[in-house]
């Protein structure tokens, strides 16, 4: 029996209908399809909002709309324009390492006579340095300062600029002014002006330039947001920061850390310490007024603030800034004579303009400065006025210290003598010579044949000027000294004699000599040219008494030795000065040495002596006390100094030699220190003759000991006095409103 059921056979009727329809009335009705599941769920659609308030609905809905759709198509259109804007910046920049030097300008560095720098001049560059190389001190102090973030963002800071705006308003600034919340990239892309180079040809100065590169309007800073995200698309970081040590301006006409760092501390920027970095940082800010050459405490209480940036953000530790306080950055020894002062400022306008005050090279300068000579003179000037002049006082000086071939060696053209582009008084300041002249009236005789013991009548005398009038000179003490040598003369200065003798000679002997000497200014042209009534300038005159020391040879003063370009071994321009053409004789200059060695020794200028040197010189000091001198030598050295007003008030109780005596003292004194001791080149006199008045006498014999010299041949006695008289008529005591005294104490 199977176990499967048993089919159930169909019913008759069902077969009946099977090929045709089934009548109607027995047909089942149908199931109705189950609808799909989504058309199950779907809720019933809301019935609109009719009225006033389905209207506005509608309106509000389609406003966002047509904003979310002008947006999007904005924001992408935006977008591409930007990419496009970028790409363009991008295929404009260079390599990097055509932008480490953005100088327009080159730089003038000044090296003293043994090779050691002391000033610079221009746009001082120390050479490309990466930011992987830099001391890690100073590249984190430059992040720690400007951009803490700088390795973290793509270019611009979204919250530095929004704490900047902040900090804008909130102290009355507009949103724009004051900070500005720029990274170092964006302030990288304004140090390249976006990309603009300075075109001379363009008609705008580079302080034009400049200014227009720093301008911080929206439209600026716009071009200068696209162009920082070009820089970073196109360089790396490191490349980014190297560019921004290389340009930045960090005061004291240094361009950059390594530049600052060799103008500050005499280093290279890679072995600042903590200090030295924290203080070059600190000038990014404000580099003029935080420079540590224009105010070394502002400079130091800014570095301060730099250390305890770099201590919050983990670069230094406690200790370490405490230490770095303790003990701040020191100056090098140049960068605290700031800069080489007047002698430096000299050097720059005797060299060629293209290779000095305008070059465009770096350019290397050999100079004449002796840096010890240089402390020397400074620290005699101040002695004197701090110890020897009343407080308060207006009175300038000068000091020029050289060579007796004319190389300076030191040189202070003012009482503020750590100053750049001041007022020179030792080159500039034309003033009159007074005595200080008398030297030129007694060389031109001497190389005529006079002796130094010659005769010399010291009593009342006067010249008829032609058109000014009777004009009779008179001495300082309003004394007459009767028959006197030529050497007293000088050494005490007495006006009388220097006239006749000038008359004698002949005033265009006198001229011809002091300007042969170096006396390039017009000379007066009457009888007063013999007692100084010419201007000159304090190096021209010491110039020319460098011409006595030297045995009678002219000089020119000079302080540059060779220049070159950076990097060049052959100089391109040696001296223009030195020693020139003889003036006078080799003997006559001896003489003369010895005349001016009374001077000291036993006249006017007696406050000179210092150290048991032989010693010879001039006092001078002009009508009404408005100028006074002292320009003197040792075997070794010359030197000048003037004393007086710049607007020409009459100095009070001062001669040549009193208070320019004493500087000269302290200043030589103190350039002397470990120079052996060395006798002057002095040639002693001949016995003498009456050259005025009287017979032929000898007179002020020789020492015991010294050869004289071969004497001159004698002359017709009174033969100078009768020429006077026959070109200018008798003299006599005649009294003159037109006196003219002069002569020194």
């Amino acid at each position: 029996m199977s176990d499967s059921p048993k089919r159930k056979r169909p019913l008759v009727a069902e077969n009946r209908y099977r090929k045709g329809a089934k009548p109607t009335a027995t047909k089942k009705a149908a199931k109705p399809k189950p609808k799909p599941a989504a058309k199950r769920a779907r809720k019933p659609a809301r019935p609109r909002r009719g009225g006033i308030l389905g209207f506005f609905s509608a309106i509000v809905r389609w406003f966002f709309r047509l904003i979310w759709v002008i947006t999007s198509r904005s924001v992408l259109v935006g977008c591409a324009v930007l990419a496009l804007i970028v790409g363009y910046f991008y295929t404009t920049l260079p390599p990097v390492e055509d932008l480490l030097d953005g100088r327009a300008n080159g730089s003038v560095t000044m090296l003293d006579y043994k090779g050691d720098v002391f000033a610079w001049r221009g746009d001082q560059f120390g050479g490309a340095i990466r930011a992987s190389s830099v001391s890690p001190h100073l590249k984190n102090a430059v992040l720690a300062t400007e951009d803490k973030r700088f390795y973290k963002h793509f270019g611009l800071s979204p919250r530095g600029i929004a704490s900047a705006v902040r900090i804008n308003l909130s102290e009355g600034r507009g949103p724009l002014s004051g900070h500005g919340g720029s990274t170092i990239t964006q302030q990288t892309a304004k140090l390249l002006c976006l990309g603009e180079p300075f075109d001379p040809s363009a008609g705008k100065t580079e302080a034009e330039y400049e200014s227009e590169c720093r301008r911080g309007s929206i439209k600026r800073k716009a071009k200068e947001a696209v162009y920082a995200l070009a820089m970073e698309a196109k360089y790396s970081k490191d490349d980014i920061l190297s560019i921004y040590l290389n340009r930045a301006y960090m005061g004291g006409g240094a361009y950059g850390a390594e530049a600052a760092a060799q103008r500050f501390y005499g280093k290279s920027a890679s072995e600042v310490n903590p200090a030295e970095a924290a203080t070059i940082a600190g000038l990014l800010t404000a580099p003029s007024t935080l420079s540590p050459t224009s105010n070394l405490e502002r400079s130091r209480n800014r570095a301060a603030t730099v250390l305890r940036l770099m201590n919050e953000q983990g670069y230094l530790s406690d200790a370490e800034v405490a230490e770095a306080i303790a003990n701040p950055a020191t100056l090098s020894d140049a960068a605290e004579a700031r800069a080489g002062g007047y002698f430096a400022d000299w050097v720059m306008s005797t060299g060629p303009e293209f290779f000095t005050r305008k070059t465009t090279e770096d350019v290397i300068i050999r100079t004449t400065l002796d840096q010890r000579m240089q402390r020397a003179a400074v620290e005699g000037l101040n002695w004197v006025f701090d110890n020897k002049v009343r407080s308060g006082s207006k009175a300038q000086a000068a000091i020029v210290v050289m060579s007796a071939d004319g190389a300076v060696r030191a040189m202070v053209g003012g009482r503020k003598t750590k100053v750049s582009g001041a007022f020179n008084r030792a080159t500039q300041a034309l003033r009159q010579t007074g005595s200080a002249f008398k030297p030129f009236v007694y060389a031109a005789a001497l190389d005529l044949g006079y002796s130094p013991n010659d005769l010399v009548d010291d009593s009342p005398y006067c010249l008829n000027i032609p058109g000014s009038g009777e004009w009779c000179p008179r001495n300082y003490t309003n004394r007459f000294s009767g028959q006197t040598t030529l050497t007293n003369a000088l050494a005490q200065s007495l006006n009388i004699p220097a006239v006749k003798i000038s008359e004698s000679v002949g005033r265009e002997t006198v001229s011809a000599v002091a300007s042969q000497f170096g006396i390039k200014n017009d000379l007066a042209a009457g009888p007063a040219l013999a007692l100084g009534a010419s201007e000159s300038t304090l190096i021209e005159m010491t110039g020319a008494f460098a011409g006595i020391l030297n045995g009678g040879s002219s000089v020119t003063p000079y302080g540059l030795i060779d220049l070159r370009l950076r990097g060049d071994a052959e100089a391109l321009m040696g001296s223009g000065g030195g020693i020139g053409e003889r003036v006078i004789q080799e003997s006559a200059a001896g003489q003369l040495i010895y005349m001016m060695e009374k001077v000291v020794s036993e006249g006017t200028g007696q406050r000179a002596q210092f150290g048991g040197r032989q010693l010879a010189g001039k006092t001078g000091t002009t009508s009404a006390a408005k100028d006074a001198w002292f320009i003197g030598f040792s075997a070794d050295y010359v030197a000048g100094v003037w004393m007086g007003y710049d607007d020409n008030t009459p100095l009070k109780g001062v001669t040549g030699g009193g208070l320019p005596t004493e500087i000269w003292r302290e200043a030589m004194k103190r350039v002397h220190e470990g120079v052996p001791v060395k006798a002057l080149p002095m040639v002693l006199p001949a016995p003498a003759q009456v050259i005025f008045e009287g017979d032929v006498n000898e007179v002020a014999p020789i020492p015991t000991g010294q050869a004289p010299v071969a004497p001159k041949p004698s002359r017709p006695a009174n033969i100078i006095d009768q020429v006077l008289q026959d070109i200018f008529g008798g003299g006599g005591n005649g009294s003159s409103s037109n006196n003219a005294r002069g002569g020194d104490r």
